[in-house]
């Protein structure tokens, strides 16, 4: 009877994080949906300007009105969207390939390569991502690639430290040393065996630092370190919104509440997977 009421405590708690978690994945998956059919569903080209209609209200025609040089908003928001994910979604991904790599040659070789790897580790970690990005733009100028480059060389180290933790105890399994004596190589053994059992607690790991990189890249483009006009992303359009903020709230808080949504949503799911990887592993212990 213990065992069974220790199961069912677990199948109901777990059921409150994914009624979460599926609410969470529903708001994300729609604003991925959305940017994806932005060519056809954003009417209006986000760069035309009608001043006649400067600050106009929501109406058929332009459904979250105009911005204060008359640009359709539903439009930008759209738009301005795909640069924001898009920035973020290659960031993350760049900087899990090359962290993950990196921390399992590092737990695999060990030794003096390990060290190297982890004291480049905490010195990376050391630099802001904004120190980072405002010494780039000093050299290579603002605009898309820079903040792809400044926020990657400082996103690889979490997945690094993340990679090496789980290598090292996975490299202590009977599998690894069978497989060693059997000689096979270490680039076959990281490739075949270390990485496939690091990939799930990984992506709960790359969706809660995506929720963070979606701030940063747009505090960054909030102070013009970001994508370039005649472009635009949530940032950008409230920080072009703040000036006029008490004539028309709403064109701040548009892409403020988008920023915050997608932000949210996206930290949820790390949260809700996290939640049930530590619960399902908890439940396993207790009932050896």
């Amino acid at each position: 009877m213990g065992n069974v009421h220790m199961a069912w405590s677990f199948v109901v708690h777990i059921s409150r994080h994914n009624r979460t978690l599926l609410l969470a994945s529903i708001v994300f998956a729609t604003v991925i949906v959305l940017l994806l059919l932005t060519p056809w569903i954003a009417l209006h080209d986000p760069s035309s300007m009608t001043l006649s209609g400067r600050f106009s209200g929501p109406s058929a025609e332009h459904w979250l009105g105009l911005d204060h040089l008359g640009r359709d908003v539903f439009s930008r928001l759209l738009y301005g969207g795909q640069f924001s994910v898009s920035i973020t979604a290659i960031t993350l991904v760049i900087a899990a390939v090359v962290g993950t790599l990196l921390g399992a040659i590092s737990a695999r070789i060990g030794g003096a390569v390990d060290e190297f790897l982890m004291r480049i580790v905490d010195l990376v970690i050391s630099f802001p991502d904004v120190l980072v990005a405002l010494f780039l733009v000093a050299i290579l100028g603002p605009g898309y690639g820079t903040l792809i480059l400044a926020l990657t060389l400082t996103g690889w180290t979490p997945f690094a430290r993340m990679t090496r933790g789980l290598a090292l105890e996975i490299n202590a399994k009977d599998y690894i040393r069978a497989a060693e004596i059997l000689g096979c190589s270490r680039s076959y053994i990281i490739l075949y065996h270390v990485l496939p059992n690091v990939l799930r607690p990984l992506a709960t790991i790359a969706f809660l630092r995506f929720g963070h990189k979606l701030i940063t890249v747009g505090s960054l483009s909030f102070l013009g370190l970001g994508v370039q006009p005649p472009d635009t992303d949530w940032a950008a359009m409230l920080a072009e919104a703040l000036p006029y903020l008490d004539r028309a709230p709403s064109l701040v808080l548009i892409p403020g509440l988008a920023i915050f949504i997608t932000a949210l949503s996206v930290t949820l799911i790390g949260q809700g997977l996290e939640a049930h990887m530590d619960e399902k592993m908890k439940w396993r212990h207790d009932n050896k």
